[in-house]
């Protein structure tokens, strides 16, 4: 895997040989990239994302050569460049990332008024990050660590998040706690998807299969996928949509887990959908309704 060290607010130009040119202050970060590809950023635009191939760019020390970029549409977005108001979206993942991909795939087919800008992960080697990658999503490593000490810091990561111009938060499988730093810049604007119908099943602990073999060891008969809002906790912040799923009595976890993995890609879409057309509506106790499409008055 390569990387490429950004530094924001520059503007790139042939010319432009000397590290002295570059501000002190500007922000550095690691980015994953496409291997044997680099992804340039010019001014922090979003929609100016472009992937060229190193020979093209010099990274050596006390030198930068870039070329200018032109927005290209490395998605295969239908709609990439023509809505202004299409919403920008950055999601987290630590894992496969499904969620991830069924919500990348509903924006390339116009079924959410959104477009993944960013992806954030704790795991670079994750199947979300792979397919980002594939996919020409530019791939942030959060929060550093002694493990990953390339990985940003809270503040580095809220100023990325800013100059990409994110307009949503995604958490897509991502198991780390929300920094309140970050919920706090997001207000009302961060969505969680979680395998078991909260506020049963949830909290630290409560992820992948280990939901599942506590809903079946309950004994209770429905499950099924909550989307929330995120506040502070784990999975303690407002539910948005719910999806009811049948306990069999024969149920593994492994088998009730497919089949609420199933109905997490729809409603997840569909709230995400909600969302970017400004659809959420807030009751005045807090909380929230999604407002049908087809009939404004429907709320649900």
């Amino acid at each position: 895997m390569e990387a490429a060290t950004l530094r924001f607010g520059s503007i790139c130009s042939p010319n432009q040989t000397k590290a002295s040119q570059f501000s002190q202050k500007r922000l550095k970060f690691r980015l994953s990239c496409p291997p044997n590809y680099l992804i340039q950023k010019n001014n922090l635009n979003s929609n100016q994302i472009s992937t060229v191939k190193p020979s093209r760019l010099d990274w050596r020390v006390g030198k930068s050569k870039c070329s200018s970029l032109e927005p290209k549409n490395t998605s295969g977005d239908a709609n990439f460049g023509k809505d202004p108001r299409r919403k920008k979206l950055a999601i987290f993942v630590s894992g496969g990332g499904s969620n991830f991909r069924s919500i990348h795939e509903a924006s390339i087919q116009g079924l959410v008024n959104g477009d993944v800008a960013v992806l954030v992960t704790d795991k670079p080697g994750c199947g979300g990050a792979v397919y980002a990658r594939n996919s020409g999503i530019p791939v942030i490593v959060f929060p550093k660590s002694k493990l990953i000490p390339d990985g940003l810091l809270t503040e580095e990561l809220l100023t990325v998040l800013r100059n990409f111009e994110i307009d949503f938060v995604l958490l897509a499988g991502f198991l780390k706690l929300i920094p309140v730093e970050l919920v706090q810049a997001y207000p009302k604007s961060i969505l969680n998807i979680h395998p078991s119908l909260l506020p049963a099943f949830g909290g630290k602990g409560y992820y992948g299969l280990k939901v599942h073999k506590a809903v079946i060891a309950s004994g209770a008969r429905y499950s099924g996928p909550t989307v929330h809002f995120v506040d502070e906790h784990y999975d303690t912040g407002r539910t948005l949509a719910q999806r009811i799923v049948p306990v069999l009595a024969n149920d593994t976890p492994e088998n009730l887990a497919a089949r609420v993995l199933h109905e997490e890609h729809q409603v997840y879409v569909e709230a995400v959908a909600a969302l970017c057309e400004d659809r959420i509506v807030w009751r005045e106790d807090g909380v929230p309704l999604i407002r049908s499409r087809t009939n404004p008055d429907e709320l649900s």
